[in-house]
């Protein structure tokens, strides 16, 4: 069967914004219904810091595919098996952080690209093709093209490298951690400091420059995350299901316990 298309890299190949949303803590198969439902484009379902297994990442994974939204699962920078068992169950994408040389991102890009582009390993019919895929090559030609390989700048290090991390094929985009990024430039949280908006300056001119996607991680307010966007960042993270939650509860309850009766 035809390759299921991804969402959220179209949207990018459009010139448009694509929004995420982040799944630290549920389970259910609804969430990429909800998600969708919700109006967003992809899911960060989060391996490094959620406590998720390889099959209950998956299974969110095969629960997005048919409902158009773009399951995207971000593994630890070590764990490149389970970015490529993510891939052949159903991620549309992988995300690594703490890409911090051009070496790391050969690496990354080569582990998650079949040949010519790189050395991932075929390991059967895949869930892209509904477990029903064309011809090896064809398969291979067409997943290749289809999947989104992100690696995150967290680092001051990574930042520096940026233009030289932007120019390794196979990369599509460049994610800013923007949370560990300030903490490692020593101004925590500090989402608007102009240290943290030069650094943006230069990983989306780097991307610019290299054809990539620069991407917006950790800044949730309504000041900031406008002015990154309008800098030229078009991949970006609208929050966590734990931010969405709290806000709609405690919303909701001071509404109600503020009802004069």
């Amino acid at each position: 069967m035809p390759i299921i298309p991804n969402p959220s890299l179209a949207r990018l190949r459009a010139g448009q914004v694509s929004i995420g949303f982040g799944v630290h803590h549920l389970r259910t198969v609804a969430t990429p219904a909800l998600a969708k439902a919700a109006g967003y484009d992809w899911l960060f379902i989060d391996m490094e810091h959620g406590a998720f297994s390889v099959q209950e990442a998956t299974q969110l994974c095969m629960a997005a595919l048919p409902v158009g939204i773009a399951p995207l699962v971000r593994v630890c920078t070590d764990a490149l098996d389970e970015g490529t068992r993510a891939l052949d169950n159903g991620a549309q994408g992988i995300i690594i952080p703490h890409v911090d040389t051009p070496q790391l991102a050969q690496r990354i890009a080569s582990a998650f690209r079949f040949p010519p582009q790189g050395h991932r390993s075929w390991g059967g019919p895949v869930a892209s093709h509904g477990f029903m895929p064309p011809a090896h090559d064809v398969a291979q030609r067409e997943i290749n093209n289809e999947i989104l390989v992100i690696g995150m700048i967290e680092t001051a290090q990574a930042v520096a490298n940026a233009d030289a991390i932007a120019a390794v094929p196979g990369i599509d985009c460049l994610f800013i951690g923007t949370s560990d990024l300030s903490a490692d430039m020593g101004i925590a949280g500090q989402i608007g400091h102009p240290k943290v908006v030069a650094s943006y300056e230069a990983v989306i001119a780097a991307c610019k420059k290299h054809g990539k996607y620069a991407g917006v991680g950790g800044v949730y307010d309504d000041e900031w995350a406008p002015r990154y966007l309008k800098m030229g960042a078009r991949f970006i993270l609208a929050g966590s299901d734990q931010q969405f939650l709290f806000s709609g509860a405690k919303a909701r309850f001071g509404f109600l316990s503020d009802v004069k009766i």
